[in-house]
């Protein structure tokens, strides 16, 4: 396991301000919105989730690691664990942001976390994040980022089938295209999403990798859009990666099933299983 004290990042703080100004949320629902529908304009709400597009980096190009990253240091542990993923979150949602507000995030590491994976050693990093609006707090999110080492060979994880007969079921068309402007909406520049040759031939992945937050973006999404109204609640885990591999499967399915309580289970899939699960809640008001 990496030699560096990595409880001691525990506790760190940051603070950042952003905005969703109208011409970002354009090109946003231009990716991510429903179709047939219009952008929101300025001081109209922004969907669930857009906040991800508000607080991109701006690391100089001189300290992107090799693999499109920001080199390791700074906020985040200085991990020797090469292949960094968003591996799951959870989110509370309170009044909706909106468009061309003033936003603040104010982040801190809450656990730092060793352990020992079915392939090899395993870091999970948990960030918590409080996002405030002009109206005050908007967003409480929490963030699970795993660092592995690189195999030398993609082995891939235990698969979970899709549902059989779900209530909601979407097909989402993927491309490369797609893949580009999610990550230029997110000025996320990690190679596995655009680069085929440095995904395959580094990494070992069989394709490109569809990014985890645009997976939960597509679901609460369809979340959204069965119940009418966002869910005050949404929790989300990749299960599998999903890919974008030359001469297979270019769709993704967005399939839910509501339980008893009201709760919504969602996945996304390919080829016959799960890639992602999220749940989403709703609180009934008095």
């Amino acid at each position: 396991m990496d030699k560096l004290n990595v409880g001691a990042w525990e506790g760190r703080a940051e603070c950042h301000h952003g905005v969703l100004s109208e011409a970002q949320a354009a090109q946003v629902h231009a990716t991510l919105g429903v179709p047939g529908t219009a952008a929101p304009r300025e001081g109209e709400a922004m969907a669930p989730l857009w906040h991800w597009c508000a607080f991109n980096p701006t690391v100089p190009q001189e300290e992107l690691a090799r693999d499109g990253h920001p080199a390791p240091g700074g906020f985040l542990p200085p991990l020797r664990l090469q292949r960094r993923m968003w591996a799951s979150g959870s989110l509370t949602f309170g009044a909706p942001l909106r468009v061309g507000e003033r936003l603040t995030r104010h982040s801190f590491i809450s656990r730092v976390a060793e352990k020992e994976g079915k392939t090899g050693p395993m870091v999970m990093v948990s960030v918590d994040h409080r996002i405030h609006g002009e109206r005050g707090l908007a967003i409480e999110e929490r963030q699970h980022i795993v660092y592995l080492d690189i195999p030398d060979r993609f082995r891939p994880p235990a698969t979970r089938p899709l549902p059989r007969t779900p209530a909601l079921h979407e097909r989402i068309a993927l491309s490369e295209a797609l893949l580009f402007r999610y990550s230029a909406l997110t000025f996320n520049a990690h190679r596995i999403h655009y680069d085929l040759p440095y995904a395959q031939g580094v990494e070992h992945y069989p394709g490109l990798v569809v990014h985890a937050p645009l997976q939960a973006s597509w679901l609460i999404r369809a979340a959204s859009a069965h119940k009418g109204r966002p869910p005050r609640h949404f929790d989300f885990r990749a299960v599998h990666p999903v890919f974008l591999s030359p001469g297979e499967s270019r769709s993704l399915e967005i399939m839910g099933d509501e339980d008893e309580s009201g709760a919504l289970n969602l996945c996304s899939g390919q080829q016959g299983h799960q890639g992602m699960q999220a749940t989403a809640i709703w609180e009934e008001t008095v």
